[in-house]
């Protein structure tokens, strides 16, 4: 049938594109990176981009979907089923920051996605229903708008502490515990609460769990790429 060959197509030059993205971005960042050069990665015309996507910034839609389902599962299977959700949260925002400090192209993919009109609502309304799981306790009243409005707050925090690196002074420790206890107090968590949360979370090893996050994402792409060669 022409029309599934064509399809077809579509779908291994979609996947050829994304891997040749994820490949560019991790190698220089996304800034750095061209359409063209992804293109010629990709082993295609610099014009035939587009017609997988619209812009780069599709692209890294599509990664910044793949990496934060990566890092919501990798957190839920560190934690047993009864731990509290105020750690699970910790855990989950705790991992970006781990993510960003692992090289310099990854914090400029992280700051990048919280950036850009497309990635930074599909991260805010993917967070949004999460809140209402965990900080429900604390904000009885508040409605999914009000959620929302809030996530776009604690978004911005998450930003700005990704895009700061790490140093002597500025420590991850020190970055982890500034940063939970910013959005816990956002979410209208008690300090005498959220302090032990901090704590634990900043005793785990979310360094090793979060290359794992990023092993799994470039595998689920390299599989993806794979299986149209």
């Amino acid at each position: 049938m022409p029309g599934h060959g064509l399809q077809a197509r579509g779908i291994a030059r979609e996947q050829k594109m994304i891997y040749a993205g994820m490949t560019l971005f991790l190698e220089q960042g996304y800034e750095r990176t061209t359409t063209a050069q992804i293109a010629r990665k990709a082993g295609m015309s610099p014009a035939s981009f587009f017609a997988a996507f619209e812009n780069k910034e599709a692209l890294l839609l599509r990664l910044t979907q793949i990496m934060f389902r990566s890092q919501f599962s990798r957190a839920e299977k560190m934690l047993p089923a009864d731990q509290s959700p105020l750690l699970l949260y910790a855990m989950e925002t705790g991992l970006q920051l781990h993510i960003a400090e692992c090289s310099e192209p990854l914090r400029d993919l992280y700051v990048t996605a919280y950036s850009l009109p497309s990635t930074s609502d599909f991260i805010n309304r993917s967070m949004t229903p999460r809140l209402r799981q965990i900080f429900s306790r604390w904000m009885k009243r508040a409605d999914d708008s009000e959620l929302f409005e809030l996530e776009l707050a604690s978004a911005g925090v998450t930003r700005s502490y990704m895009s700061v690196p790490c140093d002597m002074y500025f420590t991850m420790e020190r970055k982890i515990r500034r940063y939970l206890s910013c959005c816990f107090r956002i979410y209208c968590v008690p300090e005498e609460v959220f302090r032990p949360v901090v704590d634990a979370a900043v005793s785990m090893k979310l360094h090793a769990a979060a290359e794992a996050v990023v092993a799994q994402t470039v595998r689920q792409v390299e599989e993806g790429y794979e299986t149209v060669m």
